[in-house]
């Protein structure tokens, strides 16, 4: 077995490849995933079968299948099929296509299929070079986008094509991808005889995010890893002993397993995160932080939690807090990793040496539990929208006082349903700039005779359990 698996990975050819690639389905039966977008009586499908192709926006994250689907679909079609990266093509390429699809066209007879990948990357001129083309017919254009289309494809064009939102692939559906690549003996690792363990099978899908491409990457780097410790000689180098989840984590640069299949793990890294950022521990913030991302989580997932502790955590008491978290995420988004890591670090430490007030987040749950119990209370006829002269004559409106006729731009006036006159839902902490906002709301109840903001009796119990919030 042992010299089978030798002449295997000496046969292997250096040039072959990537995994990722020699793996990509090559009919609509063979692709994984996608089931609303490509499954039986969906309009790709029907469009491909029936050799009607339509233009089309594929939208979705790196990895779901869209270079793979476009490439089936005109395969599928016999069309003639050319493909241009936004990134590395101008106004030059494009029109080098366009002289070819007439090519095709008149010699041929045959439609063009152009995909265009990253197809937000192109600028106005360079997307306005296919809009007749496009409209006469002569090319079919598919594009690919991680974007939203909306934002990033001129009007124009996007009227002419149908947008195809595709998803990221489920855990099953990369368990699929990854075991087919373990056993195909044509273009996988079948004639290799390499096996994977549960534990190492189930790291190579949970890091992986939906991202096809990553997870085959990851298999292919730990059986390489595999080649070569049966090269040198090392015991556990050999096909008898499968790939584990040292080996996939040795592969990727990571330390051992630090997530479990029931994902334990995972839930108490982010809780020891936000556990930190809480109690005003940047220490202990930037090392779980570091953790996470030692760990392979999507640093998008941890920017997202960031964002929500920005106002669940700190709120008011720093107003500055979520426009800080909110530019690390989208520093991130446009640096990538490893480079816009340190944006999200950044984040952290912020919040995490921020002042602290949960107030926004029990006036919230307090707003929704009486929202619950009270049901739709009717609004108050003064502050109530008064278009017509009918609404006007029933005192929609009337007696509405208009603050910025008063000094200081406040007056003293009830918003609350009758039902709830008087209550008070966000009481400020006594810290930070909710300091200020107190004096601020404190000095107009005093105006009104109101006497100041409540005691911290009247506050919701915000000191119980909540293990469950993270």
């Amino acid at each position: 077995m042992d010299e089978l698996f030798e002449q295997a990975a000496r046969e292997a050819p250096e040039n072959a490849p990537p995994l990722a690639d020699r793996m990509r389905p090559k009919t609509l039966d063979e692709f994984v995933g996608q089931a609303d977008a490509v499954g039986p009586g969906t309009s790709i499908r029907h469009a491909a079968e029936t050799d009607r192709l339509f233009s089309m926006i594929l939208w979705g994250p790196p990895g779901c299948g869209k270079t793979t689907l476009a490439r089936i679909i005109a395969k599928t079609t016999k069309s003639n099929f050319k493909q241009i990266s936004a990134v590395l093509s101008g106004v030059k390429e494009i029109r080098a296509v366009i002289e070819s699809a007439k090519a095709e066209r008149s010699l041929r007879r045959r439609r063009t299929v152009l995909f265009v990948d990253e197809i937000h990357r192109f600028n106005k001129s360079q997307q306005d070079a296919f809009l007749g083309h496009v409209e006469s017919g002569l090319i079919t254009l598919i594009g690919a986008t991680t974007e939203n289309p909306s934002f990033e494809v001129i009007p124009a064009l996007l009227s002419r094509c149908r947008v195809i939102t595709l998803s990221p692939l489920s855990e099953a559906d990369i368990r699929t991808i990854v075991e087919r690549a373990i056993g195909n003996a044509d273009q996988g690792l079948g004639k290799t005889g390499l096996q994977i363990t549960d534990d190492g099978l189930d790291h190579i899908v949970r890091t992986a995010y939906g991202d096809a491409r990553t997870a085959l990457n990851s298999l292919e780097l730990a059986a390489s890893l595999m080649v070569q410790r049966i090269e040198k000689g090392e015991g556990r180098g050999k096909p008898s002993n499968p790939i584990g989840v040292e080996d996939v984590a040795r592969a990727l640069r990571e330390k051992a397993l630090l997530y479990d299949k029931s994902g334990e793990e995972h839930y108490n890294l982010i809780s020891a995160l936000h556990k930190s950022i809480r109690g005003s521990d940047p220490d202990g913030a930037v090392y779980w932080l570091g953790r996470m991302l030692s760990a392979g989580e999507d640093p998008r997932y941890i920017a997202r939690r960031l964002i929500r502790m920005a106002s669940e955590d700190i709120g008011n008491a720093d107003p500055e807090a979520l426009g800080v978290v909110m530019n690390a995420a989208e520093a991130y988004r446009y640096l990538g990793s490893p480079e816009g890591e340190l944006a999200l670090v950044q984040a952290a430490v912020y919040l995490a040496a921020a002042p602290k007030s949960n107030r926004l987040y029990t006036a919230w749950h307090e707003v929704q539990d009486e929202i619950q119990n009270s049901g739709p209370l009717p609004v108050p006829l003064h502050i109530r929208n008064a278009p017509t002269a009918l609404m006007k004559g029933l005192g929609y409106g009337k007696d509405y006082k208009y603050a910025h006729d008063y000094e200081g731009a406040y007056t003293e006036q009830q918003y609350l349903p009758d039902r709830l006159a008087g209550r008070r839902f966000y009481i400020p902490a006594d810290r930070g700039y909710e300091r200020t906002i107190t004096e601020r709301l404190e000095k107009w109840r005093r105006q009104n005779g109101r006497g100041p903001a409540s005691a911290e009796d009247d506050l919701p119990n915000s000191n119980g359990d909540d293990e469950n919030r993270t």
